[in-house]
């Protein structure tokens, strides 16, 4: 019986990798539901080729590019957040594969653990703004979340078939662009350098939050919710070569390691095929090309924003929420041009400091706390 398979974000790198998976195993999975923020033409093209049920694209002012393409063909075609909150819910949907930047995935993964449907995570910022809410409803409503990030995947696949205790957790960073740079030269360092990435391709977006190591900072908060392990023992270590994706240490000392080539497109289709395992075409992993697989401490004094992370995670409350706001303004600042490298991190610390702190938030907390950290940001740039 084929999985019928949502997919939030899906003209993004994980979004089209997924479509990959989907198409060297037409007979597990049909498509269900696209969506994409701005990117009309590609979703349009997807459309055609996988013929869903229903698309949605985010930005209204695309409505119209996307119906008339696909007017001649049996896609339902839907425009605005709110669609894109509510297609989530549909009755054809098994697994909802969220991949969406940012704080908009949040609501979509409530509306779709309110629904009932298996959710496939690959959206941070869900767990990094309202972690204990979140598995909380999930846990109310008996929906599985499984984690699409290859950190985070690595984890439950090591976890697979235990029931001892977890002592540890080591999350993996590869160090980004500037693992070897100095810091004093971090105040001169371009968009384009900080966007190449030296082992993985992802969009912008990350790629900058890997550069601070901010994403890292993210998914220690993920890993805290995902695996019920307090922040002390998520440890991260630097492994340059990006082949062990994390580690799980037990009570008796044991340490499991799910290891591999650099590809999203396992921990996708693991999500997706989960509790089986099928052929995967990705480029397998020799080890005499890895002589050495090293591992290093995180400079804090480099990546103060994965200090950031770990105080914000302790803080709890709304801290992380606004840590996310002020990072996604941040970010977008840079990557216009408008900041320099450095005021990514200072503008998220003031931020923090200038936003009034929630202890036991609601839902209606986290979106407000989301509208006023934004702005607070914006002043602080």
């Amino acid at each position: 019986m084929q999985k019928r398979i949502a997919i939030l974000g899906s003209t993004g790198s994980i979004g089209t990798q997924a479509l990959e998976v989907i198409a060297e195993h037409p007979e597990m999975f049909s498509v269900e539901t696209l969506t994409a923020n701005n990117n009309a033409e590609l979703l349009v093209g997807q459309a055609i080729r996988f013929q869903p049920d229903a698309v949605v694209i985010a930005n209204e002012n695309l409505y119209r590019q996307v119906s008339d393409a696909l007017k001649d063909y049996p896609v339902k075609v839907y425009a605005g957040d709110k669609a894109l909150e509510q297609i989530v819910s549909q009755g054809n949907i098994d697994i909802v594969l969220n991949a969406l930047v940012g704080y908009s995935g949040l609501i979509p993964t409530i509306r779709a653990i309110e629904a009932g449907k298996i959710i496939a995570l690959a959206n941070k910022e869900t767990l990094v703004v309202a972690g204990e809410l979140v598995m909380n409803l999930a846990a109310q409503h008996r929906v599985p979340i499984i984690p699409v990030d290859s950190e985070h995947s690595a984890i439950f696949q090591c976890l697979a078939g235990e029931y001892a205790a977890i002592d540890r957790i080591y999350l993996t960073a590869s160090g980004g662009p500037f693992l070897n740079v100095p810091v004093e030269r971090l105040a001169t360092v371009t968009k384009e350098d900080a966007l190449k990435h030296p082992r993985w391709e992802m969009g912008a977006k990350i790629t900058i939050d890997s550069a601070t190591m901010m994403n890292k900072g993210f998914e220690v908060i993920e890993a805290r919710w995902l695996f019920s392990t307090p922040a002390a023992d998520v440890k991260v270590l630097v492994h340059p070569q990006s082949i062990i994706h994390s580690m799980v240490q037990f009570k008796d000392g044991a340490i499991k390691a799910q290891l591999g080539e650099p590809s999203m497109k396992v921990p996708i289709q693991y999500a997706l095929t989960y509790p089986d395992r099928v052929e995967c075409n990705v480029k397998r992993v020799n080890f005499a090309d890895y002589p050495a697989l090293t591992f290093a401490e995180p400079d804090f004094e480099k990546f103060p924003c994965l200090d950031i992370a770990y105080k914000a995670l302790q803080a709890g409350g709304t801290i992380p929420c606004i840590m996310n706001a002020a990072n996604e303004i941040a970010v977008q600042a840079f990557l216009n041009g408008q900041i320099k490298y450095p005021n990514i991190y200072a503008t998220i610390s003031k931020t923090i400091e200038t936003t009034d702190k929630i202890n036991k938030p609601s839902l209606d907390d986290y979106i407000e706390t989301d509208r006023i950290a934004r702005q607070n940001a914006m002043n602080n740039l």
